[in-house]
């Protein structure tokens, strides 16, 4: 997944097996311990039995009884006036497939002083951060990596992160839930587009977003932008929610996706594992829901209003920041440009001295990838380069 954030890959001591792939050495932090106390015990009652993971599965069962204290606290003290928050100003949602560049795209956004955004203490403790984040972040933040373990992207509690962690935590109907079910895509495909849902389920969904959407709201009111890769295939809800609500689609190569995708997800299977790691399927389930991504976006997209869609390619964004943030401010109608351009400026020394990850793919991994996501390659004006990686090989 994610681009998915510090919080779903926090930095554990790590090794590898002698297959190569990433394995943890069990230490207790993991996405898990935002649960409160009732939903540790659903999540709990799906797990097979493991000792080796018995250390984090107690670690959890205590932090959930403390976030369900936390929670009630906070209600008692702030649900009247959450209560009567509305959210007035529309949303913007940053789309594109994981690893597509919507993290360094969300980054660059949530430099404008003029937009709220959602941070990783926030999502991981939905449930109470009203109450608990001046002291609890104060309290825990060395306890952070500086960096995702999956890249070199800073983390810290007060860094923007994905809304989807929060929904996870407070309602298991999400793709995430795939971190519990590892290899039985059966268990959280309907999560994706979220249309398959029950009305129950459905109604919790958009109650606990909307909540978490009031919360933030009430925290500081202003225009809300939000980066889950998961919402690019909910583009109908968003908007039946918010009508308003403005979108940049952002996407890469699709090789580049393939590479980091793959890497990104035996980290997160191995850093937030209750169980013994499955890592099966994992090629084939990066296939079916990367088209499943590009094809539902595509479907959608002509539901969103004129004027309220930018798309961009992260190759243009990554190589001219400025440019192309201009373009999203003047597509969008986003007040506050000039304010921006010397916060940007500010913020370019780091991104050119940023280096990204590196892999290398042979031809015939090119050749199946090419195979598989041609739709993507064609829609998006891609190259396929199987011809030169085979001229390199040979």
């Amino acid at each position: 997944m994610t681009e998915t954030g510090s919080l779903l890959a926090t930095r554990t001591k790590s090794s590898r097996s002698s297959s190569g792939v990433h394995r943890s050495n069990q230490n207790l932090a993991c996405v898990w311990q935002g649960l409160n106390r009732r939903r540790w015990l659903e999540v709990a009652k799906e797990l097979p039995s493991d000792p080796r993971y018995r250390w984090r599965r107690l670690s959890i069962a205590a932090i959930s009884a403390m976030n369900s204290v936390y929670e009630a606290c906070e209600s008692a003290l702030y649900h009247s006036r959450v209560q009567k928050t509305e959210v007035t100003q529309p949303p913007i949602f940053v789309l594109g497939h994981w690893r597509s560049g919507t993290t360094l795209l969300h980054n660059l956004l949530t430099l404008d002083a003029q937009l709220a955004f959602p941070n990783l203490y926030q999502v991981m403790f939905s449930g109470h951060f009203l109450l608990t984040e001046m002291i609890g972040s104060a309290l825990t933040g060395w306890m952070l990596p500086r960096t995702r373990p999956m890249d070199n992207v800073p983390t810290g509690w007060k860094h923007s992160q994905e809304d989807e962690i929060a929904l996870l935590l407070r309602t298991g109907l999400s793709p995430y839930n795939m971190l519990v079910h590892q290899g039985d895509r059966a268990s959280y495909e309907r999560y994706f587009e979220l249309t398959d849902l029950t009305a129950a389920e459905r109604d919790l969904w958009v109650r606990e977003f909307q909540w978490f959407m009031k919360k933030l709201t009430y925290r500081a009111n202003k225009p809300i932008v939000l980066k889950s890769p998961s919402h690019t295939y909910r583009i109908p809800l968003l908007l039946e929610m918010y009508p308003q609500a403005r979108f940049i689609y952002i996407t890469r190569n699709p090789y580049d996706v393939y590479s980091s995708t793959l890497h990104l997800r035996r980290m997160l299977f191995a850093e937030n594992a209750l169980s013994e790691p499955c890592y099966e399927n994992l090629e084939e389930d990066a296939f079916v829901t990367y088209d499943h991504c590009v094809r539902r976006y595509e479907a959608t997209k002509g539901l969103i209003p004129a004027g309220q869609l930018h798309e961009m390619r992260f190759e243009d964004l990554e190589t001219d920041p400025l440019g192309e943030m201009q373009r999203v401010y003047q597509t969008l109608q986003l007040p506050g440009w000039e304010g921006m351009i010397p916060r940007l400026t500010a913020k370019m020394p780091e991104h050119n001295a940023y280096r990204k990850n590196r892999f290398a793919l042979d031809a015939d991994t090119m050749n199946r990838v090419y195979e598989r996501w041609q739709f993507a390659f064609e829609c998006y004006g891609y190259p396929h380069r199987i011809a030169e990686a085979a001229e390199f090989a040979a």
